[in-house]
């Protein structure tokens, strides 16, 4: 069988879940794996021009592209306590967002959909790669800033204040995780090797969370910018059980979360299946 293209961030959270697999400490079961590492929006929109097997997609993305991926059980970024956060200068109301100049981390990030969702009428939007939103707030380029990753552990320290946690907005609005990103798979691969694959980052994430000094050096080695301690905290918030498993809990959310996006015609409808099906 060729070699299955994988793409995923340097983020901490996904060298932290991937590096099990792609250092061969976990069976893969005959399947070969050539990684491609990239931001989260260079990853998006590769997998919406079908350039890859296997791709960390923001579920934004995702939703432009579930007729031909299918999101695997394992692997993804979801949770409490973990969404974008809105900062500014110096403080001020949400509702005093509107006609304001903001920076958003990538046009189809689930961050750039979750503001939408907050606001619609929200459309002076300026798409930045997500580590150019904090400088651009601080120098005044822009009024507001939607940040992403470890940004929220660190955006104390440009002088920034938050307006708004657009997590905590989900959570009072859904009573569910906020879906922030998945391993999306080409639907073409097959039932049998889409279970497989499920399987595969699921025992990759598993040895990851039961070794994390053993992922250390590749962490760091993709986060040289980044603290150790605000590296642990990244990986601490990001990769917990719903990475294992989203859970009926967790697909309900995706099914709300797309449902929101298609009722205010931000997402395309669509009545495919989101994930692989559950181990039985």
């Amino acid at each position: 069988m060729q070699p299955l293209t994988l793409g995923y961030s340097p983020c901490p959270n996904d060298t932290f879940l991937f590096y099990p697999l792609v250092h061969g400490r976990v069976p893969c079961h005959g399947l070969h794996f050539v990684e491609r590492l990239e931001d989260v929006e260079t990853l998006n929109r590769l997998a919406m021009a079908g350039a890859l097997d296997i791709c960390k997609v923001s579920y934004h993305a995702f939703a432009h592209i579930r007729e031909r991926y299918i999101l695997l059980r394992s692997g993804g970024a979801m949770g409490k306590g973990c969404g974008p956060l809105i900062v500014a200068k110096k403080a001020f109301q949400p509702e005093q967002l509107r006609r304001k100049k903001i920076a958003v981390p990538g046009r189809f990030t689930t961050a750039s959909l979750l503001l939408q969702l907050f606001d619609p009428s929200l459309t002076e939007l300026i798409f930045l790669p997500f580590d150019e939103i904090m400088p651009a707030v601080q120098e005044g380029r822009v009024e507001a800033g939607v940040i992403i990753h470890e940004s929220r552990f660190t955006f104390h320290t440009y002088g920034l204040q938050k307006v708004l946690d657009l997590g905590e907005w989900w959570e009072k609005c859904s009573g569910l995780p906020l879906p922030l990103g998945g391993i999306a798979a080409r639907r073409s691969l097959g039932p049998s090797l889409l279970a497989m694959l499920s399987e595969i980052v699921r025992a990759s994430v598993a040895y990851a969370r039961n070794h994390p000094a053993e992922t250390l050096g590749y962490v760091h080695g993709h986060s040289q910018e980044m603290s150790e301690q605000v590296c642990s905290s990244h990986i601490d918030l990001y990769v917990n059980d719903y990475s294992l498993d989203p859970g009926p809990e967790g697909e309900s959310a995706a099914e709300f979360l797309f449902a929101r996006g298609e009722q205010l015609g931000l997402l395309p409808a669509s009545s495919t299946p989101l994930f692989v099906p559950a181990k039985k």
